[in-house]
């Protein structure tokens, strides 16, 4: 029997539990943090040459130059010429989905005008430039590849650089084909820490980005911190992470894959169901046992289960609520028959998953709202990655010589408080002007 914990919020000891359930640790330790910290000084120190070593030492084969790193755009068209007809078709149909999503995301400037003629407002513009750390290898994540670079197209970010490791010289052709459908616009063959020094500081070869964006294991995501202030960072993200709460109505099978969907990722990730019915925990428990055996990631699954799963039995409706607000997943599912009455009530969570024919596989790949979603309960303060990620907002000042007459006095007063002469005296210069 798989060995999932149990709780219920009545339970006396409940909030030592939850607590100690989704406490983590996302900081590396010092090792990393200092491996890190010499990647980045040598790649700053070196450029190119520092790539290069890294490359040879880590990815194990020979860059002999800059120029070796870069894969040419006709190379991503070659992989998407080269992939099966139904993943040109399922590509084609989620990248359209995602833009279309992503369009409604898209800010514009907008300002107003007082009655002495003042103007204020806004300004929106997008990045300059974007950098995207896309896993490689054999691991393959093309979904990843559109959620990141999708929004930043449609935001107009003018260049969008992909960086993609390839251990051995091994390259994704699904990852490639991905980047020739979001519109990437260089791509090079370079990943780890060095990947994310390279585009925060720029080499000979590889051009400084303003933000750089996309998954990474812990080296890449301990540089991705560091360079913080240099360079934006969407975010750090930790394990992937699932909370249903179900009224008991849906398919017990169901339930158990949807816990199976995040726990499969790796064996930090975080399942968790909760309902007030009791006897449904028990089919689901029972599910769990019945399908584990007939998945590729069976042992992932059941030490993720195991280290950090739970079924949580709730009092009703409203403590499921407080439950999950508590928790402020990732994902959240509503399995139950009024969601959109529910989902009000949510105020914490990556993205919402409404009623019983909602998998969040489905935001995962095709949906179109992004999969790029805030983790370890950061929903309480942070939003999916969007358009308005890859987009900077300037305020619009333009006092009339009326309007500075009158806002000088009030800028004045509270300079003067401030002791700073020079900010009061300049206002006054232009609210004392002669027409």
């Amino acid at each position: 029997m798989t060995d999932i914990k149990r709780l219920a919020t009545t339970d006396s000891d409940y909030q030592a539990r939850i607590a100690e359930l989704l406490a983590w640790e996302s900081v590396s330790d010092d090792g990393v943090q200092q491996t890190v910290a010499e990647i980045i000084r040598d790649v700053r120190a070196r450029g190119d040459a520092a790539l290069i070593d890294y490359t040879n030492r880590f990815d194990r084969w020979a860059a002999a130059s800059g120029g070796d790193l870069e894969l040419p755009l006709v190379r991503l068209e070659q992989a998407w010429n080269a992939i099966p007809a139904d993943q040109q078709v399922a590509l084609e149909t989620a990248a359209a989905r995602i833009r279309a999503y992503a369009e409604h995301q898209k800010m514009s400037g907008w300002s107003y005008r007082e009655a002495d003629g003042t103007l204020l407002g806004q300004q929106v513009m997008p990045l300059d430039r974007a950098g995207l750390y896309v896993p490689g290898g054999k691991a393959a994540y093309p979904s990843s590849v559109l959620m990141n670079a999708i929004p930043a197209k449609v935001a107009g970010v003018a260049e969008l650089i992909m960086v993609v490791p390839t251990p051995g010289g091994e390259l994704n052709e699904l990852v490639l084909a991905a980047a020739h459908v979001a519109g990437v616009d260089r791509a090079f063959a370079i990943g780890g820490a060095q990947a994310v020094a390279a585009l925060a500081y720029g080499t000979e070869t590889i051009p400084g980005v303003d933000k750089i964006v996309g998954p990474g294991n812990i080296y890449v995501a301990t540089a991705k911190r560091a360079v913080f202030g240099q360079v934006g960072i969407d975010m750090v993200a930790g394990p992937s992470e699932i909370l249903v709460v179900c009224d008991g109505q849906t398919d017990p099978d169901w339930i158990a894959m949807d816990l199976f969907s995040q726990a499969e990722h790796d064996e930090d990730a975080q399942s968790i169901l909760v309902s007030w019915d009791g006897d449904f925990l028990d089919r689901v428990a029972a599910s769990i046992d019945k399908l584990l055996p007939t998945m590729e990631r069976q042992e992932i699954i059941a030490t993720a289960l195991r280290a950090r799963g739970a079924l949580i039995r709730v009092r009703d409706l409203d403590d499921a609520v407080e439950v999950a607000n508590f928790i402020a997943p990732e994902h959240l599912e509503l399995s139950i028959e009024d969601p959109e009455s529910v989902a009000g009530r949510i105020r914490h969570a990556g993205a919402i998953f409404m009623g019983r024919y909602t998998a969040e596989a489905l935001g995962d790949y095709c949906a179109g709202p992004n999969h790029v979603l805030p983790t370890s309960r950061t929903a309480r303060f942070s939003s999916p990655l969007g358009v308005y990620d890859f987009q900077k907002r300037s305020s619009l000042i333009m006092a009339s010589h009326a309007g500075s007459a009158e806002l000088s006095k009030t800028a004045s007063i509270l300079a003067r408080g401030e002791g700073l002469t020079a900010h009061a005296r300049s206002a006054e210069y232009r609210g004392a002007a002669p027409r």
